[in-house]
């Protein structure tokens, strides 16, 4: 939302109780904004020590619902909302590098704890989870993408797991072959220049939706 200049001089003329009124009330509204605050000013905590805190939630997290695991369809609920406490904990970090480590990451658990049982099942129980998981690549892949290239051989290990893990999975692999996923990219740790172009035709085209039929 833009300001127009008139307005955020009226803003900043304020009496600072009456800012400080609005902050709080502003920030009792926005719980990113209150954590994000919260974390630069007085949490003591690094980038770094929030990313090796996930890391261990991720693990954790994946295990728990692999554990409890009644359906494919239960474990994406879980993986999503796994997912999210990533998301949420990028917002609050700015950490852009852990963007792409910690998807990668809750791709490869995942996969080490339930590429047997995605393998297993048919076609239609699958296409959701198969789905959501082409489009973590992109994102992973995207977010490498825009990193300092010199940072992209921290990743060749785990997109190499990634990518064997999808290759001794037929329908993981025809799902990534049929929505333009070239799973060299991970082999081979190559992320394609134009990674995000490929992934906004795709998606124009509608293969990343969840009843898209792949086959």
């Amino acid at each position: 939302m833009k300001f127009d200049p008139e307005f955020k001089s009226a803003i900043l003329q304020l009496p600072s109780k009456e800012k400080d009124k609005l902050l709080l009330r502003l920030l009792k509204r926005d719980v990113i904004l209150a954590n994000q605050l919260h974390f630069e000013l007085i949490s003591g905590d690094s980038v770094q020590d929030r990313r090796t805190r996930m890391e261990a939630h991720i693990k954790q997290k994946i295990e728990w619902a692999t554990n409890r695991f009644s359906s494919l369809d239960s474990l994406l609920v879980d993986i999503r909302s796994l997912s999210a406490d990533i998301t949420e904990n990028v917002k609050i970090t700015k950490d852009k590098y852990g963007d792409a480590s910690l998807n990668l990451l809750m791709l490869n658990e995942l996969l080490k704890n339930n590429n047997a049982r995605i393998a297993q099942s048919n076609l239609k129980k699958t296409s959701a989870i198969s789905i959501y998981i082409i489009a973590r690549i992109f994102k992973i892949l995207i977010s490498i993408k825009a990193l300092h290239e010199d940072y992209l051989i921290e990743f060749e290990a785990g997109l190499n797991e990634l990518a064997q893990a999808i290759e001794k999975n037929p329908i993981l692999l025809n799902m990534a072959i049929n929505t333009g996923v070239d799973i060299n990219w991970l082999a081979d740790a190559e992320v394609p220049d134009n990674i995000a172009e490929i992934h906004k035709e795709i998606r124009s085209k509608g293969l990343l939706k969840r009843n898209v039929k792949m086959f």
